[in-house]
C-alpha cells in the first residue's frame, strides 16, 4: 500500500511540475519612475531597475520567465497593482521590461520557475 501512495505522490509531483513549467500567454506594461524608492504591496522598497513585477494572484517571491520578441527574463513578484482593470496580467520593473524590449504594453509569454511562499491578505485573483 505505501508503493502506492509513494508512486501517486511523484506522479503528482510531476505533473505539478509540468504544469507549472507550460508557457502561458499574457499582457503586461512597466512601471518606474514615480513608484521609485516607495513602499511595495509585500513591503520591500521597489527598485524600478530590480528583475521584479507586479502581479495580483501570485504569491510574493513567485519567480516567472517572462519572454518578449525571443527576449527572457526571470522576475520575482514583489507588489499587485491596479494594472488589471486595463486588461494586464502583469507589471515589470522598467530593468525588467527593458530587458526584454517591452516598452509599453505587450503580449508575453511567462511560466512560472519556482512559487513564492509569501500570501496575500484579499488579493483580487485576477490571474
Amino acid at each position: 500500500m505505501n508503493k502506492i501512495k509513494i508512486l501517486m505522490a511523484s506522479f503528482m509531483l510531476l505533473f505539478s511540475v509540468q504544469a507549472i513549467s507550460q508557457p502561458k500567454n499574457a499582457t503586461a506594461s512597466w512601471y518606474g519612475g514615480s513608484f521609485h524608492g516607495k513602499k511595495t504591496a509585500s513591503g520591500e522598497v521597489f527598485n524600478m531597475n530590480a528583475m521584479t513585477t507586479a502581479h495580483n494572484s501570485l504569491p510574493f517571491g513567485t519567480v516567472v520567465k517572462v519572454s518578449y520578441k525571443g527576449k527572457s527574463v526571470n522576475v520575482r513578484v514583489n507588489d499587485t497593482g491596479g494594472f488589471a482593470k486595463y486588461g494586464r496580467q502583469f507589471d515589470l520593473s522598467r530593468g525588467a521590461a527593458r530587458a526584454i524590449g517591452c516598452l509599453g504594453v505587450c503580449k508575453i509569454q511567462y511560466e512560472i520557475v519556482s512559487m513564492g511562499g509569501r500570501k496575500r491578505k484579499n488579493t483580487p485573483q485576477t490571474q
